[in-house]
């Protein structure tokens, strides 16, 4: 079934507010597409949620980062969730480094663009550099514009800005598996630490479990495409790995949260 294009590649417009209003007009088709999907895909899903404690803190924002546009994860309202998305990738003599530069020179090869976007705001388009910003377009109420803040051959890691639904940072990585770079398996991984922005975002995440649905599809999805980008297949499904940090502000004082430092806190 062909999907039609419901996000525009042109230049990120408006303000919050107009942005948030066309999104929530958006929604209802967005979970269509998304439940179709979710409804025909054959590759077998592998998940994993359990409680989780102070490792599960997100890395450090680099200090030339944070600044009052950046919205980290200790800004965000609820549970912290650390999820860890990845695929194995058979049948593929592409390397690492070579995957990781094609999706760095447009980022929009790994997602479903009939639902999803990354419109570039700074930077040059074909590269990927710490200080690129984006805005994520999704046909729902979770847009959001994001910031790199570090990159290499083999990764790189976005951090929410103001105006995003979610607080947090995501990182994107290929690697092999073992010990010897030139036999192992290819592997691409998203693993993610993030919080709801707000109380809207903490409704619509935690209790009603739709933004944490369509995310999952999103970069499960997102995997599929990045080994099919390596001229592979996946090996064995994708892993789906959460980790869940309960917030004292919503769960009591006594939660699991309370053991994770505010790492990614802008200096006062």
């Amino acid at each position: 079934m062909r999907m039609t294009h419901l996000l525009s590649h042109d230049q990120v417009t408006g303000t919050r507010r107009t942005r948030r209003v066309g999104a929530l007009a958006r929604w209802p088709i967005g979970i269509a597409i998304v439940t179709w999907r979710y409804m025909w895909r054959t590759t077998p899903m592998h998940r994993v949620e359990e409680e989780g404690d102070a490792s599960d803190s997100p890395p450090e924002i680099p200090a030339e980062f944070l600044d009052d546009k950046l919205q980290p994860p200790s800004d965000g309202y609820g549970d912290l969730l650390h999820r860890r998305y990845s695929v194995r990738i058979k049948e593929t003599t592409t390397g690492p480094e070579d995957l990781m530069s094609l999706l760095q020179s447009d980022v929009n090869r790994m997602v479903p663009t009939e639902i999803a976007i990354f419109r570039r705001s700074v930077g040059t388009e074909g590269s990927l550099s710490p200080g690129d910003e984006f805005l994520i377009r999704l046909p729902g109420p979770w847009d959001g514009p994001v910031r790199v803040i570090s990159s290499d051959a083999t990764h790189f890691r976005l951090a929410t800005m103001r105006g995003h639904l979610e607080a947090g940072v995501i990182e994107f990585r290929t690697r092999r598996t073992g010990t010897g770079t030139a036999d192992g398996q290819l592997v691409f991984s998203i693993e993610s630490w993030a919080r709801p922005g707000d109380r809207l975002s903490h409704i619509l995440y935690n209790r009603l479990l739709i933004s944490k649905e369509v995310q999952l599809n999103l970069w499960t999805e997102a995997c599929l495409r990045s080994a099919k980008l390596a001229g592979g297949r996946p090996d064995g499904g994708i892993s789906v790995h959460t980790r869940r940090v309960a917030d004292p502000r919503t769960r009591g004082a006594g939660s699991a949260l309370a053991g994770v430092s505010p790492c990614s806190r802008r200096p006062g």
